[in-house]
């Protein structure tokens, strides 16, 4: 009887559960997402040349570096948190997610400090890449383990959902101050306030963070490995790696290119007014926010790889002639039918993926392969999506050039999604929850 009360007190606690253990992923994404909205703000302040194109990709390559610091986080902070346990390395991934935002919100100009500007703007970016490494994988693994029996996708899901409530946050913010002051203002010194607002509401994420509750099976399952033996299981496992970059190569490109690059695409490709770009941007968050628990909890029902081949399949299918029919005929509403149909086949892949990706893994090196995997992802292809569409354009011509990106990055999920195959399960229920290498 008490045993059912338990159970039935804790129920109740997991959707909180979720909030909690999210929001650091929802620090880690606004912040991504505010450098890519004003990346041509960003470019005149800190990377000031007499060419714009030369200080726009300056900024979207400083956008990008950060992703290069993934990998490396994914395995140092992943063995960290094997160690020390799982809320206090998603205590410590927020700390130094907070350390980036701070530096690049508060560094002044180039005009003011002259070099010293760009590199402490870098450092903090890097910063960031190193923490969200092990982030998005301690989150999703975290989810899986606390999720329902016959729900892990709709857990895991809610890893991706957070984020897009930070695309959500991010581009309405851009919308009220883009309404609200004159251009020059905005380009003086409007784009920091997002920046600041981030800052501002550090301290309620990690109350959060704090109040997660940490589990118990550390001591139960005997000595944690070192930082050689997980290395020794990824070089063990590297073919699982390999597939697994190659799955989260579909949603980081396409996720960039939907929200990231969408108001520099709209305002310096397309030539459309910032708010509307920004407009589209929010849109993209809630169809995001919308799709992939959908997806997640189908995914459920009907297995994960008829939802991820159908999803690469569509994009395959469509990305460039929809890319190529926006170009043609640029608007506000052209532009929206175009984003919120990639939103739909993101959402749909990515509500499978994540999940999928946790059931690849062997148990043992689950949170750092996952963690590994989605990080060279993003800093081979997905970080530099902006960085890349805007030079292939600038050296093709071709406006549409985009969505032949974004097709490569659908027939590298494909491959993956066919030739990946889950970890047996019932060998797993009968092991403890926490495994060496997830975080704890």
């Amino acid at each position: 009887m008490s045993q059912i009360r338990t159970q039935s007190e804790a129920r109740p606690s997991k959707p909180w559960a979720v909030v909690r253990v999210s929001s650091g992923n929802f620090l880690e994404m606004y912040d991504f997402m505010v450098f890519g909205y004003y990346a041509s703000a960003i470019g005149a302040a800190f990377f000031p040349s007499g060419n714009p194109f030369v200080s726009l990709m300056l900024s979207l390559m400083t956008f990008g570096a950060g992703f290069l610091m993934r990998p490396l986080g994914a395995v140092v902070l992943g063995a960290y948190t094997d160690k020390h346990g799982r809320r206090a390395g998603l205590i410590l991934t927020l700390g130094l997610m907070s350390v980036g935002i701070l530096s690049i919100a508060c560094t002044p100009g180039y005009a003011t400090i002259g070099l010293l500007a760009p590199l402490l703007v870098l450092g903090g970016r890097l910063l960031q890449g190193f923490s969200a490494g092990m982030e998005l994988g301690g989150v999703s693994v975290y989810l899986s383990e606390i999720a329902t029996p016959g729900h892990k996708g709709f857990y895991v899901s809610w890893q991706s959902a957070s984020q897009q409530a930070a695309v959500m946050f991010a581009a309405l913010t851009g919308v009220v101050l883009n309404a609200t002051l004159p251009p020059a203002a905005m380009a003086a010194w409007g784009w920091r306030v997002p920046l600041l607002i981030g800052c501002a509401i550090i301290p309620f994420l990690f109350r959060l963070r704090h109040s997660l509750q940490a589990t118990d099976e550390l001591p139960a399952r005997g000595p944690c490995p070192g930082i050689l033996e997980i290395l020794r299981s990824l070089a063990a496992n590297w073919g699982l790696v390999a597939i697994g970059t190659m799955m989260v190569t579909m949603t980081t490109v396409s996720f960039y290119m939907i929200t990231a690059y969408t108001p520099t695409f709209g305002s310096a490709v397309l030539h459309l007014a910032n708010i509307d770009s920004l407009i589209v941007t929010l849109c993209v968050g809630a169809s995001n926010l919308m799709w992939l628990p959908i997806m997640g909890a189908l995914s459920d029902k009907i297995g994960r790889r008829p939802l991820l081949v159908a999803c690469t399949l569509l994009m395959l299918a469509t990305a460039y002639p929809a890319m190529a029919w926006l170009v043609e005929a640029p608007s506000f509403s052209t532009l929206l039918m175009v984003e919120l149909w990639l939103s739909f086949i993101y959402g749909s892949y990515n509500g499978a993926m994540i999940v999928f990706l946790t059931e690849i893994m062997p148990v043992e090196v689950r949170t750092v392969g996952f963690s590994l995997a989605y990080s060279l992802a993003t800093a081979i292809f997905g970080g530099f999506t902006p960085a890349i569409s805007t030079y292939l354009i600038h050296v093709t011509g071709n406006r549409a050039v985009p969505g032949v990106w974004l097709s490569l990055a659908a027939g590298c999920g494909l491959i993956a999604a066919l030739v990946a195959h889950p970890q047996p399960t019932p060998a797993e229920s009968r092991l403890p929850v926490a495994v060496p290498a997830a975080s704890h």
